[in-house]
């Protein structure tokens, strides 16, 4: 018959948030961050292949890439650069305070890297929509118009812009399918952060456990690393 003193003693020392097959936080924290760092080589091996595409596709059409991007607002592409390098900060800091048991700053950090991804797919928005006012889509759908100004309300086109080369749908094929691809990851990131939020909202991160809240910080810095690729690729070419 066991004794009850003995399985109190073990009761205490696994922890409620220790998964029953590691035998120390220690453990835990290192085989997640593994995991987690496995994950980050696929997403980079995905982005990888389209930024090989992106390499042949302007080495092979210069004329395009050099023609389209100027239908790229830089100052909108710097901002969005700008916010997410201070969502890194914010998310980096949370990591800091949940390592320090300080719960409200953590929750504060998580709340303003939220904000800040929500004001990125905000301006993106404004992006999407502009080009795809003006016709500057992808492939077969590249059909660019002038800006709106004459006939009823300013709504009606004026007529095309000029010719440019020939296949510039492909640049913008690039662009959306990369920045598409991105923000698509920006929402996976909003999805995560908003349920480590949630959980230390509930008190569930401390110094003895903040696992998750590194890992999801990970992940959204390689979020931000790509775009600080993607903005000279696209928005500053000579």
């Amino acid at each position: 018959m066991d004794d009850p003193g003995s399985q109190a003693s073990g009761q205490q020392a696994h922890p409620a948030f220790l998964a029953h097959h590691f035998q120390s936080t220690a453990q835990q924290f290192h085989a997640g961050k593994l995991g987690m760092w496995i994950f980050l080589v696929t997403e980079i091996l995905l982005f990888g292949g389209l930024f090989c595409a992106y390499a042949v596709y302007r080495a092979n059409h210069p004329e395009i890439f050099v023609y389209a991007h100027r239908y790229l607002d830089k100052t909108l592409g710097a901002v969005n650069t700008a916010v997410l390098i201070l969502s890194s900060l914010t998310m980096a800091w949370g990591v800091h305070c949940a390592q320090r048991d300080q719960r409200r700053g953590l929750i504060l950090c998580l709340g303003l890297t939220l904000l800040c991804a929500s004001v990125f797919l905000g301006i993106k928005y404004v992006e999407y929509r502009h080009k795809w006012k003006e016709g500057l889509l992808w492939a077969s759908r590249y059909r660019p118009v002038a800006e709106a100004g004459h006939g009823a309300g300013g709504q009606e086109p004026t007529g095309t812009v000029p010719e440019g080369p020939r296949n510039v749908g492909i640049f913008f094929s690039i662009y959306f399918l990369m920045t598409g691809l991105h923000a698509v990851h920006v929402l996976a990131g909003m999805g995560a952060i908003t349920w480590v939020m949630a959980r230390a909202a509930r008190r569930h991160f401390g110094s003895h456990y903040f696992g998750p809240v590194d890992y999801v910080g990970l992940y959204w810095h390689l979020v931000d690393m790509i775009w600080i690729y993607l903005f000279p690729l696209l928005y500053l070419i000579h």
